[in-house]
């Protein structure tokens, strides 16, 4: 299976360079006005930086105005920041960032290689947005020790998306936050409240073939299930990201098995499965490929391949 360095996926990580010194630079930024505030921030009516919001680290970043040169340290950051209309701030982005095409045209900084901070110092950005799980603690330190503001990037739920899309809006002076939160909110209630409440389908969500990869409940990716009225098998299990083995799978008995792909391709991952035909999914014939870069990235169009589990998992409720 191959993903895109999905946001708070776990397909494609980042291979993340060790012992990069430490490196300043001068922030330089513009001042436009001020954005209207969403719930969850925080406005100061005394001091030089006006704007406060709290990442997913639970560190509270200032700033005097919008952000306006940004660097985005994963795919879906850079989509969900030219969702905002904000695109004409950022200076570069990571490996991946393909969405819109216009990412496709901006300097890559980081790869599978690491993170070159060099280059990203050389930038001048005012505003450094990470994915947290994407990179080691040692990387993130090197990234805050340039003296930029670093957003630490890490929905692990639909209302954190929603949060998220709010907080970038007030970091980016993006007017189009609050809007763009209210309608994933709205419609994730949609969805919830036209599947949640039928027959709850075992799933088995395969991230990975060898080793055989599952994600727990720690991760988005189960609340998505849950909110089809799919009981993800392994959400009980502790770290986010588990290796499980067949005979577990087996065991669980799941109606509905499931991988993700790049433009939701069929390449052949499940395939192995039909040697199992005691397990329900397989009996049925439900074994499906979603679309990886909708589903791993924590933007709008997770909901979109929402969408499309949901209707699997209604498949697999049928006889």
């Amino acid at each position: 299976m191959k993903g895109r360095g999905a946001c708070g996926g776990v397909r494609l990580r980042l291979r993340l360079a060790g012992g990069v010194a430490a490196l300043m630079v001068t922030v330089a930024s513009g001042a436009p006005a001020a954005p209207a505030m969403p719930s969850g921030t925080e406005r100061t009516d005394t001091g030089a930086r006006p704007y406060r919001v709290i990442d997913d680290a639970g560190s509270t970043l200032a700033l005097a105005h919008a952000a306006q040169r940004i660097v985005s340290l994963s795919p879906g950051i850079t989509e969900l920041l030219f969702g905002l209309g904000a695109g004409a701030q950022l200076v570069a982005v990571s490996e991946f960032s393909d969405t819109p095409d216009a990412a496709r045209r901006l300097p890559r900084v980081a790869r599978a290689q690491g993170i070159d901070l060099e280059r990203i110092a050389a930038l001048h950005p005012d505003l450094i947005v990470a994915w947290g799980s994407g990179y080691s603690p040692a990387l993130l330190e090197a990234l805050q020790r340039l003296g930029v503001p670093v957003y630490v990037h890490e929905p692990r739920s639909l209302e954190g998306i929603a949060s998220a899309i709010e907080r970038l809006g007030v970091l980016s002076g993006a007017p189009a936050a609050a809007a763009q939160a209210a309608q994933l909110r709205e419609r994730a209630q949609a969805l919830r409240a036209r599947y949640g409440g039928r027959r709850v389908v075992p799933a088995f969500y395969q991230v990975w073939r060898e080793p055989l990869m599952t994600l727990t409940g720690r991760h988005l990716t189960s609340e998505l299930m849950e909110l089809c009225g799919a009981r993800n098998i392994f959400a009980s299990l502790a770290p986010l990201v588990a290796t499980v083995d067949i005979e577990s799978v087996i065991a669980a008995r799941p109606e509905l098995i499931f991988t993700a792909e790049s433009g939701g391709t069929d390449r052949g991952a499940l395939d192995f499965w039909r040697a199992y035909p005691q397990v329900p999914a397989v009996a049925h014939a439900r074994l499906a490929t979603l679309d990886a870069d909708a589903l791993d990235r924590a933007t709008l169009r997770v909901l979109d391949a929402t969408q499309a589990l949901c209707e699997q998992v209604d498949a697999a409720r049928r006889p």
